[in-house]
């Protein structure tokens, strides 16, 4: 599957709630849920896994996608990603790279 970078920089197409959710695969669903529950400490469902992209405007965005304060910004603005943005690199996207390893080499590519 080619990219699909998100506004932040995070390659959705290689996101397991992306992958399941276009493939409607349960078992990914039930996979992705169980590894989410370690990494961020929360109880993620498989019914919880379902997520479209982030650019995406039908509402179909997994846990904090759909509030995600980077995602809102770059749709006010109406950029392809934030490396399009002409505030780049901003004080948000700068502190989310940190925590995102790879994210920052997707917008400059």
């Amino acid at each position: 599957m080619e990219k699909m970078i998100a506004f932040c920089g995070i390659d959705c197409a290689q996101c397991g709630a992306y992958i399941a959710s276009m493939t409607n695969d349960d078992e990914l669903r039930k996979k992705t849920a169980e590894e989410w529950k370690v990494a961020h400490n929360f109880d993620f469902t498989p019914e919880m896994i379902n997520c479209h992209g982030c650019h995406a405007t039908d509402g179909v965005q997994v846990g904090y996608c759909s509030m995600c304060e980077i995602r809102k910004c770059a749709l006010a603005k109406s950029v392809q990603n934030c490396g399009k943005c002409t505030d780049y690199p901003c004080t948000t996207i700068t502190e989310f790279h940190k925590m995102a390893p790879g994210t920052e080499e997707n917008l400059r590519a």
